[in-house]
């Protein structure tokens, strides 16, 4: 059988790792513009002072980053050059309301990204848009508290009335916000939360999740009235748990872990919170700020489909003495004895990912998208500035198959697959740029320093055969 004749195959990136401009075109202050390089970059999870501004002690590489901003045209060139169905990017909050609260857009920065979704469609590629990708205006956080306060919500429906009204003929795939489990781990970057001395840090996430939820049925229900043919999705973080050993305590251990990454897709897609969730947050003394209505409009408004991002497994015991975290994986994890690992601790797992396939599926009952997945790795060009990322090519390869088994084998729904970080970016976890995904070089180091010169890597003529023969041939 193999991938479906209509299987979007693509790349994906976020704007607060890839464009820069960070004060151009009328765009205003954002949460990832004032997070410096570095393990320490997100402060509230650091215990570090809380930088809410520029200082002149850190690198921000998020107010240039690759500059995609000047150069998108040159980028989604090579991008069709590839033969790129589908580009996964982000819209900057800001660029479009500045502060967040405007009651009218920036003109400047609605019609950027206008001029970038024309020129995804001249080269045959259709855009994935995510509405919020880790990025905030800061604002919304100083002036409001970022979304513990329920008036987040207001704001982001009207971004996102402004959204599908502008782009009502240029976008139909849209997601409402990436990895939303991630506000169990960052916070900051996931929902603009900066906790004050001696505050419930789980209330105020908890809070701040439910407004988030409601927001994200907002969006499905405002997309759909104003154009039926729109298809959103929820996003998350994935990889399954595996128990480190047959101990029936850490086989069930794995289940909680698992649990607590699936509690906001299971609002998204099934309408409601789950009973495990719901006697979690009770045994806690957690309550969610349920006002009346809030559970209809999450009823009444369910994603079109799954779409998740896939690095790695995880592992999980309940022996103390084992516990301790993979480094450099946001996700605490043992190590997997069965398993290798990338530079950074990524456990590689191509089978992971079927294994995730089914379990998201199974669950659901949903089409799948996966809209991340790559290797994260040190590129070293030759003399002429080529890189032969021969590793980066295996691990896709691996992961592609693994796809393509769940599809035959398994019988699951799979619409598309967009690898992360298509074209070198910032790391969203440490702000380098050493950290690279991308199947295209860019000449840029994590001081800043570089000419920002673009050269397709092995990989780029590797996946664009990939796509050309629709997964067939994966250069073997």
């Amino acid at each position: 059988m193999g991938f479906p004749t209509n299987f979007l195959w693509g790349g994906a990136t976020a704007a607060n790792q890839c464009e820069g401009g960070y004060n151009e075109g009328g765009r205003g202050l954002a949460n990832v513009d004032v997070v410096p390089i570095g393990k320490d970059r997100f402060p509230i999870i650091a215990g570090i002072q809380k930088h809410l501004a520029f200082d002149d002690e850190h690198f921000y590489p998020a107010k240039e980053a690759i500059d995609m901003y000047h150069r998108y045209k040159e980028d989604i060139a090579l991008f069709g050059e590839m033969g790129f169905k589908v580009y996964r990017l982000s819209i900057a909050w800001s660029r479009i309301f500045p502060n967040g609260d405007e009651s009218e857009p920036n003109e400047e920065g609605l019609a950027f990204y206008e001029d970038l979704f024309k020129e995804c469609h001249k080269h045959g590629i259709e855009p994935l848009v995510t509405i919020t990708h880790f990025d905030c205006p800061m604002h919304l956080i100083t002036e409001y508290g970022g979304w513990r306060n329920r008036k987040m919500i207001g704001f982001y429906e009207n971004l996102c009335r402004t959204l599908f009204t502008r782009y009502k003929d240029l976008v139909k795939y849209w997601l409402t916000f990436n990895e939303i489990n991630m506000i169990l781990h960052a916070p900051f970057m996931g929902a603009g939360i900066v906790f004050e001395e001696g505050e419930d840090k789980e209330q105020v996430i908890f809070t701040a999740a439910h407004h988030e939820l409601l927001a994200s049925a907002a969006a499905t229900k405002i997309a759909k009235e104003i154009n039926p043919d729109n298809q959103i999705g929820c996003m998350l973080a994935a990889g399954n748990y595996y128990p480190y050993t047959c101990n029936p305590q850490d086989y069930f251990a794995a289940i909680q872990k698992d649990h607590e990454n699936y509690f906001f897709i299971d609002v998204q897609s099934r309408g409601k919170y789950p009973n495990y969730a719901l006697k979690e947050l009770e045994r806690k003394g957690i309550k969610l700020p349920i006002e009346p209505g809030d559970l209809e409009l999450l009823a009444e408004n369910t994603v079109d489909f799954i779409s998740f991002s896939y690095y790695s497994s995880r592992t999980v015991s309940t022996d103390s003495e084992l516990n301790k975290q993979t480094e450099g994986n946001i996700f605490a994890s043992l190590a997997n004895p069965y398993l290798e690992a990338s530079e950074w601790g990524w456990q590689i797992d191509p089978l992971g990912l079927r294994s995730t396939m089914n379990q998201i599926y199974d669950r659901y009952q949903k089409p799948l998208f996966i809209v991340e997945n790559g290797l994260g790795a040190v590129d070293t060009p030759d003399e002429n500035g080529y890189v032969a990322d021969d590793d980066r090519i295996d691990y896709m390869r691996e992961h592609i198959k693994a796809m393509k088994d769940a599809i035959d084998l398994d019988g699951i729904e799979l619409m598309g697959y967009t690898s992360w970080g298509c074209i070198d970016l910032v790391s969203a976890g440490t702000g380098e740029m050493k950290k690279r995904y991308g199947f295209i070089y860019v000449d840029r180091d994590n001081e800043g320093n570089g000419t920002l010169k673009r050269t397709p890597k092995k990989s780029f003529d590797w996946y664009k055969q990939v796509i050309s023969t629709n997964g067939e041939d994966l250069g073997e």
